[in-house]
This record gives structure tokens, sequence and C-alpha cells, in this order.
């Protein structure tokens, strides 16, 4: 069970608040798979990318987010970086990240989802934990 995570994340979504079942991705500079999880019903989940903590590649954009709106995705947090920051918070949907950047991720579908994540010095399960929305605090 995931208890607390230092505060490395900022706001970038219009929901500054958001909670549910956990899906876990993990990948570096490259947001292809995050295409094909985010086509999915979304309603109730947040999607926690472990982006390994890089700032040189946006890994969420304005067109992933709107597609995670359309499919009812509750939040999106990144271990990393998102971009088009103006765009993301018109959106009716939580989105926490480390920093912004203006360069975008390759698109290859490289990494991996389903699985132990691991940033701000603690352990994510795969096993879908439900997190509700008294059980994360970010800063805004």
């Amino acid at each position: 069970m995931l208890t607390s995570v230092e505060p490395l994340f900022s706001n970038f979504g219009g929901r500054s608040s958001f909670g549910g079942q956990i899906i876990t991705v993990k990948c570096f500079e490259d947001n292809g798979l995050l295409y094909d999880l985010l086509e999915q019903n979304g309603r109730g989940r947040i999607l926690l990318i472990d982006g390994g903590g890089s700032v040189r590649r946006a890994l969420i954009d304005a067109e992933l987010a709107r597609l995670a709106t359309q499919n009812e995705w509750e939040g999106i947090v990144v271990y990393g970086a998102v971009r088009q920051v103006d765009d993301l918070e018109e959106l009716d949907i939580g989105i926490q990240a480390i920093a912004a950047i203006p360069v975008g991720a390759a698109g290859e579908g490289i990494g991996e989802s389903d699985i132990r994540v691991n940033f701000g010095r603690r352990d994510v399960l795969l096993r879908r934990p439900s997190v509700c929305r008294q059980h994360w605090h970010y800063p805004v």
C-alpha cells in the first residue's frame, strides 16, 4: 500500500484532486504505449507513469490528455514531464508531474505496463490498489 510520496509533483490538469484504481506503466522518454492505455475505459482509474524522473522529454501532452478525458480517466501522475500546460489546465482531469518541458517524447511504444514502479522512494504495486482522494495530497 502506498502511504505517501515525497512532495515532488505539481498540478497541471484541471482537477487538483482525484482518486481511483491505479494502472502502472514504465516508459522512458517514449509515450507510444500511453496511447494504447489511454484509449481504454478509464472510469475510476488513475494512470501512474514511471518516466524515470526524466525532464528532457514530455510524456503527456494535450493530445494524450484529451484522449484520457474522452475515455473518462480520473487522473494521470507522471514521474517525468508534461507539455502544452495551458491546454492541460483546461481539461477536466487531474494531471500531476514533476516538470513541464516543450520537447515531446518519442512514440515507438517502448515500455511496460502493469508492473511495480518506484518513485519518491516508494514502491507502487501492480495489483491495482485503489487510492481515494484523501490518500493523495499534492502541492497545488
